[in-house]
This record gives C-alpha cells, sequence and structure tokens, in this order.
C-alpha cells in the first residue's frame, strides 16, 4: 500500500442505494406488476417526488395520503410499496463488502450519507451487511435534509469533525458529488467496485 501524505483522504464516505446495497423500486410489487406496469404507475403517480418526500423525513402514512389524495389506487399502491419495502432490495453490490473489509482493515475510518426513508432503513444493514461495517450513517430521513441540498454536507462535516479535503465521498448520482465537491469534499461517482478501487488506489487508500 503507498505511503499516506497530507493528501490522503483520512475518511470515505458511502451512499448505501446502489454503492453498497442493491435497490429496485419494481421488487415489492413484482407478484402483481410487471416491471413496465410499474413504470408506467411510477410516472403516472410521479413516485420519484413521493419517494423523495419520504427520503426527506415526510412520514410514510403522510406520503401514502398524498397519493390517494389524487388517485384512490395510487394510494393503495404506495402503501403496498412500503408494506413489502424489503423486496426492493436486492443485495450487496458485488465487490463492495470486500472494498469495505479493506478499508477498514488499513485504518480508514468509514461513514456513510444516505438518501433513506427512516421507517425503512432499518431493512438495509440486514441485506448488505457491510453497511454494519460502518462508524455511522446519516440518513436523509432522520435529519429531514437530503441529497444534493449542501445542508446535509454541512452536518456531515460538522457532525463527524471532517476534513473535506481528506473525504472521499462515493456516490452513483453525479448531482451528489458535484454537491459534495462544492465544500472541498473529493467526489467518486459510482459506476461499479473495479472503478472504485482504481481510485482508491490512486488515492493511496488501497
Amino acid at each position: 500500500m503507498p505511503q499516506s501524505t497530507d493528501q490522503t483522504p483520512t475518511t470515505v464516505v458511502f451512499d448505501l442505494g446502489n454503492v453498497l446495497i442493491g435497490w429496485d423500486q419494481t421488487g415489492p410489487l413484482a407478484d402483481r406488476m410487471s416491471a413496465d406496469r410499474w413504470r408506467a404507475f411510477a410516472e403516472e403517480a410521479d413516485f420519484s417526488a413521493l419517494n423523495a418526500a419520504s427520503d426527506s423525513g415526510v412520514p410514510v402514512a403522510e406520503v401514502v395520503a398524498r397519493a390517494a389524495a389524487v388517485d384512490e389506487r395510487h394510494g393503495e399502491i404506495v402503501s403496498r410499496y412500503y408494506e413489502r419495502f424489503e423486496k426492493s432490495l436486492t443485495g450487496p453490490i458485488e465487490g463492495m463488502a470486500e472494498v469495505v473489509a479493506e478499508l477498514k482493515g488499513s485504518g480508514v475510518r468509514l461513514l456513510g450519507l444516505s438518501n433513506w426513508a427512516a421507517e425503512t432503513f432499518h431493512h438495509a444493514p440486514a441485506v448488505a451487511p457491510a453497511i454494519n461495517e460502518l462508524e455511522d450513517v446519516v440518513v436523509s430521513g432522520r435529519e429531514k435534509l437530503i441529497k444534493p441540498d449542501p445542508a446535509i454536507f454541512e452536518l456531515l462535516l460538522e457532525r463527524f469533525d471532517l476534513d473535506p479535503s481528506r473525504t472521499l465521498f462515493v456516490d452513483d448520482l453525479p448531482a451528489n458529488t458535484a454537491s459534495a465537491r462544492k465544500h472541498g469534499i473529493i467526489g467518486h461517482v459510482f459506476t461499479n467496485a473495479q472503478s472504485l478501487r482504481r481510485d482508491l488506489e490512486t488515492l493511496g487508500l488501497l
């Protein structure tokens, strides 16, 4: 492993969904709706906005009520989605448990920062145990802040007393890494474990 320098990050912060754990919103109703039917419903009901509301701290019951206020059927489908939320989680992302273990073994500080509903977050570590290896996770639904809002990155830096220039943030959405970079945090847009490994090696972390 390369020798650490003043520029070598000392902390890696992981997004969770589609970085450490797979998420497929079609899963909870897959026994009732094909993927195409779900996508048509999601567009009609603006599920992305409902999901973002949940991730930003709106209680699930209120999210369901918002959907039902537009169309009773929408409310029923969204309620069913949250009742069976664990079926949206497809398992650990290939190769990432090993990356987490190697980083932890080398003494790197590991944290999480995830857009996730407070009421469903407990499912995540059971499906992807590498999440349990993180020191702590900032969960958007608990904080009532959501990426890419700059405030959630400010909270992260302050809560854990992080030096942004020595903090690497790994997220699958470019908008989120771009927001992190505005705070001086090093950003990596995640595509797969192999690409991340190359960046970690370049930075002297593996």
